[in-house]
């Protein structure tokens, strides 16, 4: 079976944007998951992060120097390459409510049974890029096998909880720490079977 990561940068007070949906605290979106890459083809996002998603890689794709959306930064080396990535892979984006996902090998589902069914096929393994929503439902489902999570060094005291929407209790695994030299540490944890209260 396939399993599905769920890889974000998150404060370390657990919010993935903080107040008014702010991405300044975010220095870049270098990824430290390369060694993930490889192993997915197949990534999901729910239908408020796609826009802004595609929006942002696009841009590095359009012109590699150029100055970003949110950011206002040029790409490092790492986002170059991420949004090659981003390009040949395909994206399925879950939403009930968006109408089009105009970058090529994106598709939109309106039911998260169809990515149940998809961690059924042969394949390589599939990441969840979020947002919080999408997490939180694919977590509540038992559809989240392995979390990995870059804590950024910074306490933002509001804004969007990752896990604000989970509704029971999932055991973690802790695999590994990996501190980068940013300041941040990628926390890995595989997820267990969900146990009730």
């Amino acid at each position: 079976m396939r399993k599905i990561i769920a890889a974000l940068v998150m404060s370390l007070d657990g919010f993935i944007e903080g107040p008014n949906e702010a991405l300044d605290w975010i220095d870049t979106w270098d990824d430290p998951f390369d060694d993930m890459y490889p192993n997915i083809d197949a990534c999901i996002l729910g239908g408020k992060m796609y826009p802004g998603y595609q929006q942002y890689w696009r841009a590095i794709l359009a012109n590699p120097t150029g100055f970003l959306p949110f950011s206002g930064k040029v790409a490092s080396q790492g986002e170059i390459d991420y949004a090659h990535f981003a390009d040949r892979t395909p994206h399925f984006v879950l939403s009930k409510t968006l109408e089009i996902a105009d970058w090529k090998n994106t598709r939109i589902i309106r039911d998260v049974e169809e990515i149940r069914q998809m961690k059924q096929q042969h394949g390589k393994d599939m990441h969840a890029v979020g947002g919080a929503t999408l997490i939180s439902s694919l977590m509540n489902l038992g559809l989240v096998d392995e979390l990995r999570l870059v804590i950024q060094p910074i306490i933002l005291g509001g804004g969007k909880a990752l896990f604000k929407d989970v509704n029971e209790r999932h055991p973690l695994k802790f695999v590994r720490a990996t501190p980068q030299k940013s300041g941040s540490v990628v926390l890995t944890y595989n997820v267990q079977s969900i146990t009730s209260n």
